[in-house]
């Protein structure tokens, strides 16, 4: 019984010496572990932001590029029939909109969604007012009617552009 309290006496304290720096050891490398993905986390920030950032400069860009205003300035020409600048304004719409399709990666899904409607309200909104013209009447019509429903405050795209800089301010 004696040698056994010996044997104790000598293997407790080891014990503890061993849990303790088995404990002290899982601390430090959980520690280190979270410290390296913060620093990686940081990282990503400093690539991510700036690469959203665009993202949204380019959707707000785009929904600019494709305002009834702008779309009749650089699409019209002269000598046009209505439904040549309805085709000329929707194909430009397409291209515009399929020119940026890969932005949606670095915006929420909301904004996305946003650009998206504004687009299809805009596509709509030409499809629509073409309708009440003869699609043989000058492109000078079309362009009246589409100025006059934007006039009224029914700009298709005013709400995506208003959406997405509030949601850059967010992130800042």
């Amino acid at each position: 019984m004696n040698s056994f309290l010996e044997i104790l006496k000598y293997l407790i304290p080891s014990v503890v010496l061993f849990l303790t720096v088995v404990f002290m050891m899982k601390y430090f490398f959980s520690n280190d572990e979270k410290q390296r993905r913060m620093e990686l986390l940081i990282n990503t920030h400093k690539i991510i932001t700036p690469i959203r950032l665009q993202a949204y400069e380019r959707m707000v860009l785009l929904l600019e590029r494709i305002s009834p205003e702008s779309l009749l300035i650089r699409v019209k020409k002269q000598g046009m029939t209505c439904q040549e600048l309805q085709s000329a304004m929707l194909k430009q719409i397409r291209a515009e909109f399929e020119h940026n399709l890969s932005q949606q990666i670095y915006m929420t899904a909301q904004a996305w969604d946003f650009t998206v409607n504004s687009k299809e309200n805009l596509v709509k909104l030409i499809n629509t007012s073409a309708l009440e013209i003869n699609p043989a009447a000058p492109a000078m019509e079309l362009g009246k009617v589409l100025l006059e429903e934007i006039a009224g405050g029914k700009s298709p795209v005013k709400p995506g552009i208003e959406y997405l800089k509030k949601e850059v301010a967010e992130m800042f």
